[in-house]
């Protein structure tokens, strides 16, 4: 598959899985029909897999796990007695670098699984886990959050995540820059740079009211790379992100993520 119809399949994927979920909504049974066949001629989800695999290698910045382990501190890491947890939210392949450096006890997950190693789950019904063991060290949303069509999904899929970490990693945490538990985050460029709904600014002010700080950033030609580390318990009342124009401009795209709700029952940190 070249470059242009890989990007093609994968924008005319998520415009038909928006006006799906639409007509769905509001009942339009013909025009859920229609889209639905559309879907399944382009191949349906399986097809927008593929396209994404070869974007991983041509024009989507190519294995971003390769940007996180740049970022953490992996001496530090490989002193710890076990191997910190790792959950891959939309894992494409289990032959990333993270999931192959050997650092990692990997958990991958997604809606259709690709390999034997992948679970076939959707994150938003994963059990949450009841004991510290079970919970993670860090979890990887890499192209993940755009794939969701409905900003408010967005929003309780971020607030989720806080839900899986482990709120702290272990007491042998001798060094201070482990930078876990945390959240690698991977969007296109264009969701916080050419949006009329969101920003970096937006992003970090809702991922400050979930627990999160900024520690590590990057952007490239097409996407936009950070790394949030949990270092407090979210708060409810700041939980409160409806969907703003907060960049105006003709030719913007309409990318938010909308978060208002309660936050989970605070932890210990």
């Amino acid at each position: 598959m070249s470059r242009k119809a890989s990007r093609t399949l994968i924008n005319r994927h998520h415009q038909l899985v928006k006006q799906h979920r639409k007509s769905i909504a509001e009942g339009d049974k013909v025009v859920e029909s229609v889209i639905a066949e559309e879907l399944s001629k382009l191949g349906g989800l399986e097809q927008y897999q593929q396209a994404s695999l070869q974007g991983q290698s041509i024009d989507r910045g190519g294995d971003t796990s390769k940007i996180l382990l740049e970022w953490l501190p992996i001496r530090s890491i490989k002193k710890l007695s076990h191997k910190p947890r790792m959950l891959e939210v939309g894992s494409l392949s289990t032959h990333n670098t993270c999931s192959t450096s050997g650092i990692f006890d990997m958990v991958h997950i997604d809606l259709k699984s690709q390999e034997p190693g992948i679970v076939e789950q959707d994150f938003m019904h994963r059990p949450v886990p009841n004991k510290p063991s079970d919970k993670f060290d860090i979890i990887s949303l890499s192209l993940v959050l755009n794939f969701i069509p409905d900003a408010e999904d967005r929003g309780r899929m971020l607030l989720r995540t806080i839900l899986f970490l482990r709120q702290n990693f272990a007491t042998e945490q001798v060094a201070t820059d482990l930078l876990f538990p945390s959240l690698f985050l991977v969007l296109p460029r264009s969701c916080v740079d050419n949006s009329r709904y969101f920003t970096e600014s937006r992003l970090e002010s809702l991922m400050e009211s979930l627990g999160y700080s900024l520690t590590r950033s990057k952007k490239t030609q097409k996407l936009s790379y950070s790394l949030w580390v949990r270092a407090k318990t979210a708060s409810a009342a700041a939980l409160h992100f409806p969907k703003l124009e907060v960049n105006p401009g003709r030719t913007r795209n309409n990318f938010s993520v909308t978060l208002i709700g309660s936050a989970p029952a605070p932890m210990e940190i």
